[in-house]
């Protein structure tokens, strides 16, 4: 029971926290003082306390899309385990749910965006699900990778410690599942170098061209439904490089802590020193990492 809160309550308040992390890293990258560290926080308590503001043209569907981003994300992670050997809910076949609940969400996301009757935000609609489609071959195909070597279908039992016992024997797998996740970290959550999250240029948008007419609360929803979904996979990317569980009610969330603000870090590192691709060249970044999660799935039935 405690072990469920304290997952509960690093996936409810803690993904605002890796948002100003990785401003902060690359405000100093920039020679800056940048925002605080909890400046997220704030953004989201002020997006709460305003007004909304609707187009005339929207139905339940615009309201229902940010409820259900943040909602499918927080049921995503309830699959995953964060700081212990198991998470809240876990069973046979669970992260083909988990791949599929972000999935959901990103679909309702680009449907409410399409429910304005704007062509901008159908624009960036038809861009997401465009670049979505490559990014889940790359997610299915890594986790296909994790399930056969640990030799489990169950999250919780693949990063239990089922599979930490093969990074001596398929490292080589291991090590293209993790550049392959990372891809899309970057990838699902519209970081450089696939997309600016603090860009105002529609015509180079992916993400952000969608939410334009949220406003108020439901840009909150949306905020924070993002910031959700990168902690997970931050925490997915993680718990595959290191073996966390010690046992320790106190030590693994401590050890989780410092290694999701890591993974933050880093993502503040790469954004810092890449540059945004060219919107005709992301395609070709999510084919390689298809490519690297594909010979990570030969490797292991090979090694099998």
């Amino acid at each position: 029971m405690i072990q469920n809160l304290v997952h509960m309550l690093l996936l409810i308040a803690m993904p605002p926290l890796l948002l100003g992390i990785i401003n902060k890293t690359k405000a100093l990258f920039a020679g800056r003082v940048g925002p605080p560290v909890l400046q997220p926080y704030y953004d989201l308590l002020r997006l709460f306390r305003k007004s909304m503001v609707t187009s005339r043209t929207a139905t339940w569907v615009f309201a229902a899309g940010p409820v259900a981003g943040v909602v499918t994300a927080v049921l995503a992670g309830m699959l995953l385990p964060l700081s212990g050997p198991q998470a809240p809910f876990h069973f046979a076949g669970d992260f083909i749910l988990f791949a599929y609940l972000l999935g959901l969400g990103r679909f309702l996301t680009a449907v409410s965006a399409l429910d304005t009757g704007s062509s901008f935000e159908g624009m960036g609609a038809a861009r997401e699900v465009t670049f979505a489609a490559l990014a889940e071959v790359v997610l299915f195909f890594s986790l296909l990778v994790l399930a056969r070597l640990a030799g489990q279908l169950s999250f919780s039992d693949m990063l239990a410690g089922g599979l930490f016992s093969t990074w001596t024997s398929a490292n080589a797998a291991l090590v293209l599942v993790l550049a392959s996740l990372f891809i899309v970290l970057l990838a699902e959550n519209c970081r450089i170098p696939f997309d600016d999250p603090n860009t105002h240029l529609e015509l180079t948008m992916i993400h952000e061209v969608m939410v334009l007419d949220h406003n108020g609360p439901a840009l909150g929803l949306v905020t924070y439904g993002a910031a959700v979904k990168l902690f997970i996979l931050g925490a997915l990317v993680l718990r595959v490089a290191v073996p966390l569980p010690t046992g320790s009610m106190l030590l693994d969330p401590m050890l989780f802590v410092a290694g999701i603000v890591v993974v933050a870090v880093i993502v503040g590192v790469v954004e810092s020193v890449m540059a945004r691709l060219r919107l005709a060249h992301v395609p070709n970044l999510l084919i390689a990492g298809g490519l690297l999660s594909g010979f990570g799935l030969l490797l292991a039935l090979r090694g099998s």
